[in-house]
């Protein structure tokens, strides 16, 4: 039974991601709209709930998230600079989640230090 669980939890996610692309490509607004919804945050927190019923620990990774979203951020920043100024696709994204990367940094020791 776990195991249909789990399968259940994977398509699911897994769909959300291919929905949201195959919408992008009739109208990005609307594409950009699923893709920026929280989700895979709102399923983790209801799957960690109906698996642990700690709403502490519920309390702790939503504010992580919160913490971690705001990295995040850095990537639908510096790629779209990127490819305005030209930049080829690859590289462009290369380099932003490189950048994306050192912000995960500063986050998680914000997010680290915030829990204790």
């Amino acid at each position: 039974m776990a195991w249909v669980q789990l399968a259940f939890r994977v398509l699911l996610s897994g769909g959300l991601i291919v929905g949201a692309s195959e919408i992008a490509k009739k109208n990005d607004v609307f594409g950009a709209f699923i893709a920026s919804l929280p989700l895979i945050s709102i399923f983790a927190m209801v799957w960690l709930y109906n698996d642990t019923g700690d709403t502490e620990q519920i309390a702790i990774f939503s504010k992580d998230i919160f913490w971690l979203v705001i990295p995040s951020l850095v990537l639908f920043l510096a790629l779209p600079l990127l490819l305005q100024r030209g930049m080829d696709f690859w590289p462009a994204l290369g380099i932003s989640l490189f950048l994306t990367l050192i912000a995960y940094a500063f986050g998680l020791k914000i997010a680290s230090g915030s829990t204790s």
